[in-house]
């Protein structure tokens, strides 16, 4: 990124910047950079702000630990704004929600929760904290995550074949936990399986093995 493209002065000195999940595209907060701020994320890779009410550069989870990791820096066609897609370590807000645009009535759509899922996987095989069922799947070892994920899907199929609705959407969800699990231990992410799909289905098409025919 050239720095020196953007308008820095329309705001005295700051821009405002945007901060999304790089993986399920929510809106996590709005900060704002100076230069010094800016050229300190981008030297390390970590979201410095500029704090209007202490005047001062502050790194997003200096005090807490949940710091904002760059995927990408883009300004927008004024170059006046950022918008900032990053890997959370933890709740993008003070108040402990995952977003600072959180409230009561929104709800958590499919990719979202399924990333917050994810990393919280990630921070079971990590960490291996004592009273985790994950932790317990992660040292049974991959046979046992593979047979739970068989099982699961069998579970599903009979909810479908009893035509017992609550049940699918139930099972379903053991299935997608088990499967994350699995995918995790054999060193893949939710991205991964992202990139598959946009490149078998991004345009609307089967792939010709399963037919060609349009979604």
């Amino acid at each position: 990124m050239n720095i020196d493209r953007l308008d820095f002065e329309k705001l005295d000195g700051l821009i405002p910047a945007i901060v999304q999940d790089a993986a399920t595209h929510r809106v996590l907060m709005l900060g704002f950079m100076n230069r010094a701020a800016l050229e300190l994320t981008l030297a390390d890779g970590l979201v410095t702000f500029w704090s209007r009410s202490r005047n001062t550069l502050w790194r997003k989870g200096e005090t807490s630990g949940n710091t904002l990791a760059v995927v990408s820096i883009d300004h927008d066609c004024d170059c006046d704004a950022l918008l900032i897609r990053s890997i959370p370590a933890g709740p993008a807000c003070h108040t402990g929600a995952i977003s600072c645009f959180a409230n009561s009535s929104a709800r958590r759509d499919g990719p979202d929760i399924l990333a917050e899922l994810e990393r919280t996987v990630l921070d079971r095989r990590a960490r291996m904290p004592e009273g985790s069922y994950t932790v317990a799947l992660f040292a049974a070892g991959r046979a046992r995550m593979a047979q739970k994920v068989g099982e699961e899907g069998v579970e599903v199929v009979i909810a479908a074949l009893e035509r017992a609705s609550p049940r699918i959407a139930e099972e379903s969800a053991d299935l997608l936990y088990h499967l994350l699990v699995l995918l995790v231990d054999c060193g893949h992410r939710l991205e991964d399986v992202s990139d598959i799909l946009r490149a078998r289905f991004g345009g609307g098409v089967i792939p010709p093995a399963a037919g060609g025919d349009a979604i």
